[in-house]
């Protein structure tokens, strides 16, 4: 049963913008804070941002001031605005509740 359903990845040039979307059943979202996680290509996976259910977010240094994320709770979506996007943003996106569910993960590439 697929409880995070993702969209929103694809190819952008350096500079450019992407929004990611996740959606997650209500239950979900009400219990768990949620989280956007990223793998670049032969790397680990890392935090990326994480927001609670009270909407206190918490974002990874490479990517403070360029992203955002939000959620909307009539929704049940989690979003992750990302500006600026460089090259060594480029990676598979995954959203995350409550550190235990994934997402089937949306690729981003960034790349002139």
């Amino acid at each position: 049963q697929v409880q995070l359903v993702e969209s929103g990845g694809g190819s952008v040039q350096p500079g450019g913008s992407l929004r990611l979307s996740c959606a997650a059943s209500a239950t979900i979202f009400r219990l768990y804070a949620m989280g956007w996680y990223r793998q670049p290509p032969g790397n680990q996976r890392e935090l990326v941002a994480s927001i609670t259910s009270g909407g206190s977010t918490n974002y990874a240094d490479s990517v403070k001031g360029r992203f955002a994320i939000s959620r909307d709770n009539a929704k049940n979506t989690v979003y992750l605005q990302m500006n600026s996007l460089k090259p060594e943003d480029t990676a598979v996106y995954y959203c995350n509740a409550g550190g235990i569910l994934w997402g089937q993960g949306t690729q981003v590439t960034v790349s002139s």
